[in-house]
C-alpha cells in the first residue's frame, strides 16, 4: 500500500519541511541542537516510509507498529503541509492585493487545528461509538407471513484491527434484536486467516432463527500477501472454514431458501464483484440457480457497485444488502469522500421498486473512523400491498 505512493509522501514530507526550516525555523531557532531536533521528526517518517515501502505485502503483518506509523505521519506531516499551502497562497495573495499581512498563515493556524481535532476525535473516539442503525424497507411483492420480518445486518470487521471490546458490544447488540436472520456482508480479516481466532467465540455467540448466512469481501480472498498460490488458496480455505467453524452459513454463488408456512423468501449470496484491482468472482446465473422467477430475493453482496453493473441486470433481486465502503470512515458535514467514487455508498438507495441498502460497517483495515460511527443494522421488512 505505501509502496505505491512512497514518492508523494516523501515529497509531502520533505518539501514543507524544506520551506518552514528557511523561511522560519533558521531565524527563530539559532541553537544547532534545536535545529537538529526540529529535522528529527522528519528522519523518522522518511527512514519509516522507506522502510514500510519494501515490504512484499500490502501492510506490515504487525498492525500496530503500521498504524503508529500512519498517525505521527498524520500528526507530523499534514499540519505541516497545510500550513505551507496556505502560507504560499497567502504570499500569492498578499502580493496582488498588496496586503500588509500574509492572511494564509492565519487560515493555515486555524485548519491546522482542525486536522488535530479530526486525527485525534477520529483515532481515540470514533471508533468506540457503535450505532445501531434501524431501517423500514417497504416492498409491496414481500410475501405477507414476511412481515415484519427482521434482518441484522453487519459488515467489515477487519478483525485483525478490531477491539475485542467493540466486537463484543456489536454482538450482544444484535442478540438484543433477536432478528430473524442475521447476514455479515464481507470482510472478516484484513490480511489473512491468522486474525480470526481469538474471535470465535464471540462470533458463536450470534444466534437467530433462521440462522447467520454470510459472503466474502475483497479482503478475504487473501490477495493483500505476497504469497504462493498454493498458500493464498490455502488462506481463503481457511478463512472459508473459520466462518462455517462459528456456524455461519457462507453463500459461494448460492442460495437459502427460509419458509414461514406457506410463504417463502430467498437469501442469495454472490461472491465479491468488484472493480480492479478488487477481486471480481461472483456468478450470478449460479447465485440464482433454482430461484423461481417470482420468488421475494435477497441478494448478499459486498461491493455495492456491482447492484448497478450486474445485480440489476442480471437478477430479479428486490433487495441486496451491501458494505465495503465504510463511508469514507469520515464525514465532514455530511460530506464523505466515498461519494466522489461511488453513487451508493451509505444507506438506502431505490432503482424503480428494487432497492440496495449500504452499510458503513463495524471496522476498517485502519483504525479511525471520524463521524462515520462503527454499526450494526436492524431491516425490518414490510408489505405495502396488504
Amino acid at each position: 500500500m505505501i509502496a505505491r505512493i512512497s514518492i508523494i509522501i516523501l515529497l509531502v514530507t520533505l518539501l514543507p519541511d524544506i520551506y518552514m526550516y528557511r523561511r522560519y525555523v533558521k531565524r527563530m531557532l539559532g541553537n544547532v541542537w534545536a535545529r537538529i531536533a526540529w529535522w528529527l521528526p522528519t528522519l523518522l517518517i522518511t527512514v519509516s516510509t522507506i522502510g514500510v515501502s519494501l515490504t512484499r505485502d500490502f501492510a506490515p503483518h504487525n498492525l500496530t507498529l503500521f498504524n503508529t506509523y500512519l498517525f505521527i505521519t498524520a500528526l507530523v506531516v499534514l499540519p505541516k503541509l497545510t500550513f505551507v499551502l496556505c502560507s504560499l497562497a497567502g504570499r500569492l495573495a498578499r502580493r496582488m492585493l498588496k496586503l500588509r499581512r500574509n492572511w494564509g498563515n492565519y487560515v493555515g493556524l486555524v485548519l491546522v487545528l482542525a486536522e488535530l481535532y479530526i486525527l485525534f476525535h477520529g483515532t481515540m473516539v470514533g471508533t468506540d461509538r457503535l450505532n445501531v442503525r434501524q431501517v423500514t424497507i417497504e416492498f409491496d411483492d414481500l410475501p405477507k407471513a414476511f412481515d415484519g420480518y427482521r434482518i441484522a445486518q453487519f459488515t467489515d470487521v477487519h478483525l485483525g484491527s478490531m477491539k475485542d471490546e467493540l466486537m463484543l458490544r456489536a454482538v450482544t447488540a444484535i442478540d438484543d434484536m433477536r432478528p430473524d436472520l442475521i447476514v455479515f456482508t464481507g470482510d472478516i480479516q484484513n490480511m489473512g486467516p491468522d486474525e480470526l481466532p481469538r474471535f470465535a467465540q464471540t462470533l458463536k455467540r450470534l444466534k437467530a432463527r433462521d440462522g447467520v448466512m454470510s459472503v466474502l469481501g475483497n479482503h478475504d480472498y487473501s490477495r493483500y500477501v505476497n504469497v504462493s498460490p498454493e498458500e493464498a488458496l490455502r488462506n481463503e480455505r481457511m478463512t472459508r472454514d473459520f466462518e462455517t467453524s462459528v456456524g455461519w452459513q457462507l453463500l459461494l454463488n448460492d442460495n437459502r431458501i427460509v419458509r414461514r408456512g406457506s410463504d417463502s423468501i430467498v437469501i442469495a449470496g454472490g461472491e465479491n464483484d468488484g472493480r480492479p484491482p478488487f477481486p471480481a468472482k461472483a456468478d450470478l446465473k449460479k447465485a440464482m440457480r433454482g430461484i423461481h422467477a417470482k420468488s421475494f430475493v435477497v441478494m448478499l453482496q459486498h461491493d455495492p457497485s456491482a447492484w448497478r453493473r450486474h445485480i440489476l441486470p442480471q437478477t430479479n433481486a428486490q433487495l441486496t444488502l451491501s458494505g465495503h465502503t465504510h463511508g469514507g470512515q469520515i464525514s465532514l458535514f455530511g460530506l464523505r469522500p466515498t461519494e466522489l467514487v461511488g453513487k451508493e455508498d451509505d444507506g438506502l438507495y431505490a432503482e424503480g421498486k428494487r432497492k440496495l441498502f449500504v452499510s458503513t460497517g463495524l471496522g476498517g483495515f485502519i483504525p479511525f473512523r471520524f463521524y462515520m460511527n462503527p454499526e450494526v443494522v436492524e431491516i425490518t421488512l414490510k408489505r405495502t400491498n396488504k
